[in-house]
This record gives structure tokens, C-alpha cells and sequence, in this order.
């Protein structure tokens, strides 16, 4: 029976997938120096199992994730994805040792990169083409309203709840887990799935009418419908699908380059490394979230009207100039204030643009036939990057100056800007099915047409 027949609602829900994605990965920047110091662990440890296992189990989840997906449907994968959370957030909490603690967060990062394949898809697959872009940015907005609410809930439970206050840190989650969980049973499946892998025209038919009442609902089916055809993951790294590949990849790519876990994670220590004192930290932290929401509002709210490209050639203009800020903040000295405010204003420009871009563009450019597979390319390639970054980020502390790395992030996002300026193809205002005509044309035409 279906339950939802909104797709404003739909979305909703299924992008509250993002909320506890968002909330799990950036939680446990609140507990990183107590646990360290609590079990005594060296930097080596600490970043491969206490902070960094999370991510790995991301990557598994990514790279993995488009098969539950493919096989049992959306929603169930959707709420696997809500159990998996769940019992992360209660593994972490009651964890006795460092071992059961790593473990619970490897599970919970099997529910964030899961989740970054399943929700952008069901989104993308539900959502008409004019909307498609500010609907399925709606996960990434849930994702920092997420790392907002994990930064305020680190912060007042660090100034209420005393030695142990890490442990409540990370069991909170469970609450919004349970309710996710429970209201992503009332969603109803893609009916782009339904159609292509169960051959369930009359459901799919249903869905799309509910979900799209003013669709030309025959000749989008038609469309779903013709689309079909079975491709194996062998058959997808071929030369027909490799531009679509480097795009997915180097979008992902970039957008971990950018520093951005880099400063989510650790932004406590570098902090601390510019000078703030120990009692400030955290609430320096609160801005990041605060900026994160803003900007990410602004990049859904401009997203179908400028598009993904012009939105990622803005950001990174911006991206460039904070990164750049920082780097001079640290080498010169300056105020730990205005660290803060070069650190804010790279959130924002992270937030305009790859923040809101990365998944609405890979969850679109992939044809209906195998975007299970360009989706986890795409997220697993993001979470690898992201997982490498954070194991190795205690090190690189000790070992470089903080004007180093960030100027060295700041000339990844000038390659960034290079792949916008001359490699990247806009997708705004064009359904799924259309995109794959412009996008997979005749192999004869492929150079001509790409760019």
C-alpha cells in the first residue's frame, strides 16, 4: 500500500538518510582527544581505528551499496541503512574497549556510504526533471543540518556532561535512527525500479501518477521502459561509459581535496594549532554548522536556476581564496579569530558549491541501466579519498604546518576549477532519460559531443 503521496514528503524522509550520514561522520570530532586520552592510544591507532575506521567502512558501504539497492529495492536498502545507524550509535556509547568501539563505527559507516548511494538515486529516480536538482540537494542539506546539530550537541553535552560526556555524544544519534527507520517504511519504492527490475508497469504507473500528477505519465513510462537493458559491472568500465566514469570520479575527488573532512574532522586541533585556547574549541566549531546550512540553502535555492556547473565554478573561485586565507593566516600569525572567519568562509563556499553539486551530479549523469554502479563508483571514490585523508590527518598535523596544507589544498581546487571551466557538462532542466541521450550519443560523436 502506499503510504506517501507527496514527493516533497518522500524526499523528506528519504534525505533524512543524509540528517544521521552527517551527524554520524562529524560526531566524533567531539570525542576524538577523550578517547584518545582514555585508552591511550598512539596517533598511528588513533587514526586508522578510532577515527578513520568509520570511513572505511564508508567505502565498503559506497562501493557496495548499489547492490541492495538494485536487488531488493530503495526503500529496503533505505531502511537497512536506519538499523545500521542504530546500532552504531548504541555500540559506540556502551563500547568497554577501543576494539568494540572501532567495530560500531565501521558498522555505522556501512550506513553512510550505503546511504550516499540509495538516497540520492531514490530521490533523483522520483523527482521530475525541473525539481530534480533542489529536491536531491535536499539530502545534502539534511547532511549539514546534520554536522550542525552533531557540533551544538557536541558542545553541550562537552559543557554539561563531564568526563564521559563523549560516550552520550555519540549515543544520541540513536534516537533520530529509530525515528528515520520508522518513517522510511511508509515511503513508496522508485518506480523507475519497479519498472526496469521487477517489470511491475502497473505499480510503477501508480507511483508516477501520485508522485507526478501533471507528467505525461504513458510517454514518461514509455521512456523508463525503453531504457532498460542488462549491464553487468564488467561491462560498465568500458570505453562507452568512461567520460560519465571521469566525471563521477573527478567530482568526487575534488570535493575531498578540498580539505573539507580535513576541517570537519580535525577542526578542534586545528583550531588549538592557530592558537585558540583549549576551552574554545568547540564552540569555534558552531559557526562551520551554521555556515554549512546557510550556504547549502543557498546552493539548493540557485541550483536549478544557474545549474551544477556554474554553481561548482563559483565555489570554486571561492574555494581558492579561503583556502589561500588560511594558509596565510598560519604562516603569518595571525589572530586565531581570523583563522575562523577564513575557515567559515570556506565552508560557505563549499556549501554553494560542491557541497550542494557532488550528489545531485553523479545521482543524474549515469544512464537508468547502470546508475546502481556510477553512484557507488561515485560515492566510493569520495569515501576512499575521505577515509585516506583522515587516517593520515593526525600525522600531517605533527608533521607539517597548518600554512602547508592548506595551501596545498587551495592548488587541488585550481584543478578544480580547470575540470569546470573545460571538461564538466550541464545537466540542469533535462529528465533522466534525456540525459542519457546527450550524454551517451553515438560513439562516432562522442568527442564532439561531450564537451
Amino acid at each position: 500500500m502506499i503510504k506517501t503521496k507527496s514527493v516533497l514528503l518522500s524526499v523528506i524522509v528519504a534525505s533524512l538518510a543524509g540528517f544521521l550520514f552527517g551527524f554520524d561522520t562529524i560526531v566524533i570530532s567531539g570525542a576524538d582527544r577523550p578517547i584518545q586520552l582514555l585508552w591511550d592510544t598512539s596517533d598511528l591507532f588513533h587514526g586508522t581505528f578510532i577515527m578513520s575506521i568509520a570511513l572505511w567502512g564508508t567505502v565498503i558501504g559506497a562501493l557496495f551499496g548499489g547492490i541492495p539497492s538494485d536487488k531488493f529495492g530503495r526503500r529496503k536498502t533505505l531502511f537497512g541503512i536506519g538499523i545500521l545507524y542504530l546500532l552504531s550509535a548504541l555500540g559506540s556509547a556502551l563500547a568497554p574497549d577501543p576494539y568494540i568501539f572501532s567495530f560500531s563505527r565501521f558498522i555505522g559507516g556501512l550506513g553512510v556510504g550505503a546511504s550516499a548511494v540509495a538516497a540520492p538515486i531514490y530521490i533523483s529516480e522520483i523527482t521530475p526533471a525541473g525539481d530534480r536538482g533542489r529536491l536531491v540537494a535536499t539530502y545534502q542539506f539534511n547532511i549539514v543540518f546534520g554536522i550542525l546539530v552533531a557540533y551544538l550537541s557536541n558542545y553541550m553535552i562537552g559543557e554539561y556532561f563531564g568526563v564521559n560526556a563523549w560516550r552520550w555524544m555519540l549515543g544520541v544519534e540513536a534516537i533520530p535512527a529509530a525515528i528515520y527507520a520508522l518513517f522510511v517504511l511508509g515511503v513508496p519504492e522508485s518506480p523507475r525500479w519497479l519498472a526496469l527490475r521487477k517489470n511491475d508497469e502497473k505499480t510503477a504507473r501508480e507511483i508516477l501518477t501520485q508522485l507526478n500528477p501533471t507528467e505525461n505519465i504513458e510517454r514518461l513510462l514509455q521512456e523508463i521502459t525503453k531504457s532498460v537493458s542488462t549491464v553487468s559491472r564488467s561491462e560498465f568500465f568500458t570505453k562507452k561509459y568512461s567520460f560519465l566514469i571521469l566525471l563521477a570520479f573527478l567530482v568526487a575527488f575534488f570535493n575531498q581535496f578540498s580539505g573539507i573532512n580535513f576541517v570537519l574532522y580535525y577542526a578542534p586541533r586545528i583550531f588549538e594549532q592557530a592558537g585558540l585556547a583549549e576551552s574554545e574549541v568547540l564552540g569555534a566549531s558552531v559557526p562551520i554548522g551554521i555556515a554549512m546550512v546557510v550556504f547549502t540553502m543557498v546552493g539548493m535555492y540557485l541550483i536549478d536556476k544557474l545549474g551544477r556547473k556554474k554553481l561548482l565554478y563559483y565555489g570554486s573561485i571561492g574555494y581558492i581564496l579561503s583556502l589561500s586565507g588560511v594558509s596565510w593566516a598560519f604562516f603569518s600569525g595571525a589572530d586565531g579569530s581570523l583563522l575562523v572567519l577564513f575557515i567559515v568562509a570556506f565552508i560557505a563556499a563549499h556549501g554553494i558549491g560542491q557541497g550542494t553539486v557532488i550528489w545531485v551530479y553523479i545521482s543524474e549523469i549515469f544512464p537508468n541501466s547502470v546508475r546502481d554502479y556510477g553512484m557507488s563508483l561515485g560515492a566510493g571514490t569520495h569515501w576512499v579519498c575521505a577515509a585516506v585523508i583522515t587516517l593520515i590527518t593526525p600525522t600531517v598535523l605533527n608533521t607539517f604546518s597548518g600554512g602547508t596544507i592548506f595551501a596545498f589544498f587551495a592548488f587541488m581546487m585550481v584543478l578544480q576549477l580547470l575540470f569546470v571551466i573545460y571538461i564538466m557538462p550541464e545537466t540542469k532542466n533535462r529528465s533522466l532519460e534525456e540525459l542519457e541521450r546527450e550524454l551517451l550519443p553515438e560513439e562516432v560523436e562522442l568527442q564532439g559531443e561531450w564537451k
